[in-house]
């Protein structure tokens, strides 16, 4: 099976996320797409990060309904912090099986360079990228092992999430109801 990784701390999970792995696993050859809830990004401070454990199930509500998409703990169980070409060799091994490609903003390519091991990362899956608002200019336009895939432009951050919650503010349809739900109920990011 052809599976496509979409990496990231979903500090909550949105509905920008789930369009763009609904889109990867519908409009191309990714038979599956598995959300990689990072414990913590190499890039990131871990201010207002919730527990790994709270994100995870706050993503598992968010795709129950779809049998596309899954999600996977396999950085919980790794050095923090953890880099992606550690965690693609980790599920490699642990799924020889599978066929892995790596998801990823088009945002990120200008720095994607800095990442540790990043030829590896081309050469052992590949990129498959999605548009982002304001991208940097990047070297991977023509580059044999990076495919970008035409989905919707969604400007929704976690961060603007985290401030309407902090504000008191609505954030429904910007995430979906049983996560909205899960975040009212533990009083998540208040």
């Amino acid at each position: 099976m052809k599976i496509g990784l979409f990496f990231g701390s979903f500090n909550p999970i949105h509905i920008g996320h789930l369009i763009i792995a609904n889109t990867m696993a519908t409009a191309t050859d990714l038979e599956q797409v598995w959300f990689v809830v990072s414990p913590q990004n190499p890039f990131k401070k871990n201010n207002s990060l919730l527990h790994e454990f709270d994100r995870y199930d706050l993503v598992q509500r968010a795709i129950a309904d779809n049998s596309l998409l899954k999600v996977t703990d396999v950085e919980f169980h790794m050095p923090k912090p953890s880099y992606t070409i550690d965690t693609l060799i980790r599920i490699q091994e642990k799924f020889p099986q599978h066929e892995f490609k790596l998801i990823m903003g088009e945002d990120n390519l200008s720095q994607f360079p800095k990442w540790k091991n990043h030829d590896k990362i081309l050469e052992y899956v590949g990129l498959y990228v999605y548009p982002r608002p304001d991208s940097a200019a990047h070297n991977f336009k023509d580059h044999p092992s990076v495919r970008f895939v035409e989905a919707p432009l969604l400007d929704i951050s976690a961060t603007f999430l985290r401030s309407c919650l902090k504000k008191g503010t609505s954030i429904r349809y910007m995430v979906p109801e049983a996560v909205e739900q899960m975040i009212r109920i533990k009083k998540f990011y208040l």
